[in-house]
């Protein structure tokens, strides 16, 4: 089973309100963190981007690039990460 990325309603009304190159880059970027995320917590590594809590359950980073923000939390059991919070500078 393969990781995946599950965002609250807020920040997916954000990416669908983005651009469309920036949706797309968005969207790619989020579907690639779950793997990356997945592939880090198999090896027993630490997931991308800046732990926010003495668990290691929630993490900020940005999308390379463009101005935008993340927050997501990782979620071992259901191999999911969850994104309640998404802010598109501009």
């Amino acid at each position: 089973m393969s990781w995946t990325v599950w965002t609250e309603e807020i920040p997916a009304r954000t990416v669908l309100g983005m651009p469309v190159g920036l949706r797309g880059k968005t969207a790619n970027f989020l579907r690639a963190l779950a793997i990356e995320v997945g592939g880090a917590i198999d090896l027993g590594r630490q997931p991308p981007g800046d732990a926010m809590d003495d668990f290691e359950v929630r993490h900020s980073l940005e999308v390379p690039g463009e101005p935008v923000i993340i927050e997501y939390m990782v979620i071992r059991d259901a191999e999911e990460i969850r994104v309640p919070v998404l802010v598109r500078f501009h």
